[in-house]
């Protein structure tokens, strides 16, 4: 499997959680079809399936991430 780049994994970790303010603060449909198309490429990027493995996957190989470190697993 391809790995995407970390500075392209954390721009979309960014990207995502910023539009998931906007949704939950504004909820207007372009907002959700963009979380939508971010979380999309996150999944695709990171080999997963749901965009909460897509977040966790995508954390532990950014930069100081410890390989270790399960606390974002956590529920």
């Amino acid at each position: 499997m391809l790995m995407a780049h970390p500075a392209v994994l954390k721009n979309l970790v960014e990207q995502y959680e910023t539009l998931r303010t906007l949704h939950a603060e504004h909820g207007t449909a372009r907002a959700r079809q963009r979380m939508d198309d971010v979380a999309y490429t996150l999944c695709v990027s990171t080999g997963t399936r749901d965009i909460d493995a897509a977040l966790i996957a995508a954390r532990h190989r950014l930069p100081g991430a410890r390989p270790e470190d399960d606390s974002l697993l956590a529920a």
